[in-house]
């Protein structure tokens, strides 16, 4: 346990991200808000453009910008 526990802190000091990647670049994301917020698109056309869940654009957009 103590192994695992040192090997984590070390790859987040790195830099290292856990988890799944992002669905979405963030490019994508600007995309996507300025289609639904700035021109009144629903989610669901942003999901025919670019695949994916309709949960994905969603997520992204009530996450804090970057």
């Amino acid at each position: 346990m103590r192994r695992t526990s040192t090997g984590r802190i070390s790859a987040k000091a790195r830099g290292v991200r856990f988890g799944p990647r992002p669905s979405l670049s963030a490019e994508q994301i600007a995309h996507a808000r300025q289609l639904i917020e700035q021109e009144g698109k629903p989610v669901a056309e942003f999901v025919r453009l670019f695949g994916g869940a309709s949960s994905d654009p969603l997520r992204a957009l009530a996450a804090k910008p970057v």
